[in-house]
């Protein structure tokens, strides 16, 4: 199990989501940071830097791993279409 470390502009986009999408986003957060490595389909590699994104409906984490310290940090969270230009 890896440790979930949240940014302070993700956590500002959470406590600012509507309560039901929040929720979700963190049962998935929790989800993830279980067992990281397995194979899923809504989690993909970012291209042109180091990390992954996981989709949730239309909301996207930016997150990458630290496999010596065994956490997750979570980079971003946001909707579909503007979360990349960030």
């Amino acid at each position: 199990m890896f440790r979930l470390e949240i940014s302070k502009p993700a956590l500002r986009v959470l406590r600012r989501s509507p309560a039901n999408v929040a929720a979700l986003i963190r049962a998935k957060l929790d989800e993830l940071a279980i067992d990281p490595t397995a194979a899923r389909r809504n989690v993909k590699p970012l291209r042109g830097r180091a990390g992954f994104r996981l989709r949730i409906g239309d909301w996207r984490v930016i997150y990458e791993l630290d496999h010596e310290q065994r956490r997750l940090l979570v980079l971003d969270i946001g909707p579909r279409g503007d979360i990349y230009d960030r």
